[in-house]
């Protein structure tokens, strides 16, 4: 009989390929989806859908209990909102209330946080390991330390957590707009400042969320072994599509600006912009390496694809479907 896995965020970029690598590895999948969410695109799968009352334990505990999960894997949560509240009731209470449940069911929990928890170096050297003092420079980075610490309270549960560094992919919408920016002959940098930047293709997120359902415990830091330079992830988009750019270097002054005008507006509209002073703080920061030591011994972590070869890959998906 199929081992039984309960997985929140399933309509999203992330919660698609890890339905995908948790099929290949023969599981049974109940997605979270709220009525709200778009899931056409989760129509090939073979798995079945339910909705969830984060808000209660107990109703949460039965849903887990009636359906007779053996895991729970939690990669729902916001990663844009309007305030450190809000931020913090989705990000923290849900995730809370979600292991709570997992606990009083004697179910293993897989949380999928996020190196922003940790927060960047603030130099050039080193490494950001599991030991690194959590300094998160952003809400949404904070709301994510308070959920990791508030789980390792609860008494009972047994947990992994994953702290990706940023995840790309097909079907990604956030670095896409970078890529769609190159497709227009525009390569953009805040400021001039070196950076050192981490990066995880989406397929090796997902096998490493199945190898952690079975091994692994506590945090894990997870990105593809390597440190790239800031001008990194263009200079292979355009290497991939035969690219032509105009580099333009934005002052950081000018972008800080920029931030505290969609700050207002968004106070103004009550919906979280792009690019704010707080997603500011994270875009800018220094050193984003990371090391997945660890990840490599508890998790038999092996990356599959280094920068270029995920690039080239999502790249060519975005063409197929008409993206780029």
């Amino acid at each position: 009989m199929k081992e039984r896995v309960l997985l929140t965020g399933a309509s999203g970029f992330i919660g698609f390929h890890i339905i995908e690598a948790l099929l290949t590895a023969g599981y049974d999948v109940t997605a979270v989806v709220r009525k709200s969410s778009k899931v056409e695109h989760l129509s090939e799968f073979a798995i079945q859908y339910t909705d969830l009352d984060f808000n209660s334990v107990d109703a949460l505990k039965d849903n887990i209990a009636q359906n007779n999960y053996n895991y729970v894997i939690h990669a729902a949560g916001v990663t844009s909102a309007l305030t450190p509240a809000d931020y913090n009731y989705f990000n923290t209470t849900y995730t809370v209330n979600l292991a709570q449940a997992a606990a009083n069911s004697g179910v293993r929990f897989v949380f999928l946080s996020s190196l922003a928890a940790i927060g960047p170096l603030k130099d050039l050297n080193g490494q950001i390991t599991e030991a690194t003092p959590p300094a998160p420079v952003t809400y949404y980075g904070e709301s994510k330390l308070r959920a990791e610490t508030e789980i390792r309270e609860i008494e009972g549960l047994t947990y992994v957590i994953l702290r990706p560094t940023a995840v790309y992919g097909p079907r990604e919408r956030g670095i896409f707009i970078m890529f769609k920016q190159l497709t227009r002959g525009i390569e953009l940098y805040i400021g001039r400042k070196p950076q050192q930047l981490s990066f995880i293709y989406c397929k090796d997120l997902a096998d490493v969320v199945i190898k952690s359902l079975k091994q692994g415990s506590g945090g894990y830091n997870l990105s593809d072994g390597n440190a790239y330079d800031r001008n990194k992830l263009a200079e292979i988009s355009k290497d991939v599509l035969h690219l032509r750019t105009l580099r333009i270097n934005l002052p950081m002054a000018l972008v800080k600006l920029i931030a505290l005008a969609a700050d207002k507006i968004s106070y103004l509209t009550k919906k979280p912009a792009p690019l704010n002073t707080d997603k500011l703080n994270e875009l800018a920061a220094t050193n984003w390496n990371c090391s997945i030591d660890k990840a490599r011994k508890d998790l038999d972590f092996a990356p599959r694809f280094d920068l270029y070869k995920g690039v080239k890959e999502t790249l060519l998906w975005y063409k197929k479907e008409n993206w780029i």
